[in-house]
């Protein structure tokens, strides 16, 4: 057979003792019985029969090569690193006497080890799939050559050990693993086994993540070693069961990176979360054993309170803003803008960008803080009176158009109004389309402003030019012109001077103390007489003393000569007066 035992495959020192055997007298070298016999008498005492001796000990010292522990014998006792987990100096642990090490010294278990004697202990510790300690004495192909007093062959899929690193570390380490296959020649003093380590480190490995499993809380504090990282967080070993710390419970700092917080082999202490019996997770956390920078932040802020901030993140509702490390406010974005028209948050911040914001309101309960940009750029409407006031001349672009009118960008925030019937003048608007598009830049005339209200009412109309601003064009102060007195008030009258010019003219108060009589009696003037030449002074601006009268005369209908004593061509406006 290939795993035939030869001294070159394995050491005698790891040999099984049997009964006695004559050695090869041509090749001097001893039988497998002898062997077999030689591993016995090392181990007499140790282990009788197949179960190894099992002791209590004390640990004396922990090193990189393994826990020594004093067993109450001559020379200490030695652990392997892996099974000496939270081990430490003056801890009691009950061990089992697993064989020798290369130096001599005993080696030690916190597993029942079997130590098989014969070749009938060989057959139980394979019947009853117990476990065996062995050295790794060279890597073959495929696999391990491993003596366990009978030479045995271990697949390397079998060894526990996945990159080729930790394979090749495995030639000399003692081992622990169970016979897989056996077949002993008694005859020819021949024996064959393939033995497999993986399985048994699974084993121990799951009765170690079930036993702290099983001892962690929800709520506890525990200390852990930083296993791995990944790009959402990093595996925390808790002495046999891992425990995931997502990112998010790292650091209260939003966007940080695990590799930035911790590191593989760290040891850390974490807050266990929640405990998931059935899926076996444990979620961990590592901030809630912080201070809460919230708690803190809300000391030193104020409502109305001017701060600075970058911003972190934009979404469909807002912007989020870091004011401190770990707090973060909502502008939200109704409070983003001045504008009634909407905008994307993405489109006013951009990540990353430093902003001044006024802290508009703190809710302790639910951690949250609103925040409000617009504020801390300024009401656009405190100076909106001055900016446009009554009569003043604007250029904007038309935004939105609606049934009743178009809406008209005056910038920061400021939107005017253009109702359809002041589009245009002379003519009836169904929608403002026929008149105007969006996008299109217009000028307008302010004609109302309502600072309470957000309003500002526009007209493009009143721009266009009218019969009084050509009236005002063509005339000049100190003009006689004719007119019809068209109402008469306490203090003034209104005087028609052609299709669509009005003037007033103030009434001496002799005339307006009489207006009352003057208006109660029928008009004498004889306006079919008068009409062609009222027309014709109106295209010619020319005067006429046919119909003139006296102030005593002045009533409503009459046709009189008036004199021009003011023109106001941006208010439309002629101030008129009797010729003396």
């Amino acid at each position: 057979m290939d795993n035939l035992y030869t001294p070159e495959s394995s050491p005698a020192s790891a040999s099984v003792a049997a009964e006695d055997e004559p050695t090869n007298a041509q090749t001097n070298e001893p039988s497998f019985g002898d062997i077999l016999t030689q591993f016995e008498q090392e181990h007499k005492g140790d282990a009788p029969g197949v179960q190894a001796q099992t002791i209590d000990g004390v640990v004396v010292s922990v090193t990189d090569d393994g826990v020594f522990v004093d067993i109450g014998r001559k020379r200490e006792g030695v652990l392997p690193p892996e099974q000496a987990r939270n081990l430490k100096p003056g801890d009691h642990v009950r061990v089992t006497i697993a064989g020798r090490t290369d130096s001599g010294a005993t080696r030690l278990s916190i597993y029942k080890v079997f130590v098989p004697t014969d070749f009938t202990s060989f057959e139980e510790a394979f019947a009853n799939k117990a476990v065996v300690s062995g050295t790794v004495t060279e890597q073959v192909k495929g696999g391990f050559r491993v003596d366990i007093g009978i030479p045995a062959f271990m697949p390397a899929s079998r060894s526990g050990a996945r990159e080729q690193a930790d394979m090749d570390k495995l030639v000399g380490q003692q081992i622990e693993c169970r016979i897989t296959k056996l077949e002993i020649d008694r005859d020819g003093d021949q024996a064959d086994a393939v033995v497999d380590r993986r399985g048994v480190l699974e084993e121990r490995a799951a009765a170690v993540r079930e036993q702290a499993f099983g001892s962690l809380k929800e709520g506890a504090v525990v200390e852990g070693t930083v296993r791995s990282l990944t790009e959402f967080g990093a595996f925390v070993d808790l002495g046999g069961v891992d425990g995931l710390l997502h990112v998010a419970e790292m650091s209260y700092v939003r966007n940080a990176k695990p590799q930035d917080i911790v590191r593989p082999g760290d040891r850390i202490q974490v807050k266990i979360l929640k405990i998931n019996a059935q899926t076996r997770k444990i979620s961990l956390g590592m901030k809630q054993l912080m201070p809460d920078p919230f708690a803190m932040a809300v000391e030193s802020l104020a409502q109305g309170q001017r701060i600075k901030g970058k911003v972190s993140r934009t979404t469909d509702f807002g912007a989020f803003v870091e004011i401190q490390p770990g707090v973060e406010g909502l502008i939200h974005v109704s409070e983003m803008s001045w504008s009634k028209k909407q905008k994307r948050p993405a489109d006013i911040v951009k990540p990353g960008e430093l902003v001044d914001v006024i802290v508009l309101g703190i809710n302790a309960a639910e951690k949250r803080i609103s925040l409000g940009l617009k504020q801390a750029l300024g009401d656009p409407w405190d100076d909106a009176k001055k900016k446009y006031p009554i009569g003043a001349i604007v250029e904007a672009p038309i935004t939105s158009l609606a049934n009743f009118g178009a809406f008209v960008d005056l910038g920061d925030g400021i939107e005017g109004m253009i109702h359809v019937g002041d589009l245009v003048a002379g003519k009836r608007l169904q929608h403002p389309k026929e008149a105007v598009a969006v996008g299109q830049t217009v000028k307008a005339q302010v004609l109302e402003l309502d600072q309470e209200r957000r309003r500002v009412r526009l007209g493009m109309k009143q721009l266009e030019p009218t019969s009084a601003d050509s009236y005002i064009a063509e005339h000049n102060l100190g003009d006689v012109v004719t007119g019809r007195v068209v109402e008469l008030r306490e203090d003034r009258a209104k005087v028609e001077l052609g299709e669509g010019v009005t003037g007033y003219c103030r009434v001496p108060k002799p005339a307006a103390a009489e207006k009352k009589g003057v208006a109660e009696r029928p008009a004498t003037v004889d306006l079919g007489s008068l009409s062609a030449m009222l027309a014709a002074k109106w295209k010619q601006g020319g005067a006429t003393s046919a119909a003139s009268a006296g102030p005593e005369g002045l009533g409503p209908g009459q046709v009189r000569t008036f004199k021009i004593s003011a023109l106001d061509a941006g208010a439309k406006r002629i101030d008129l007066e009797l010729p003396e």
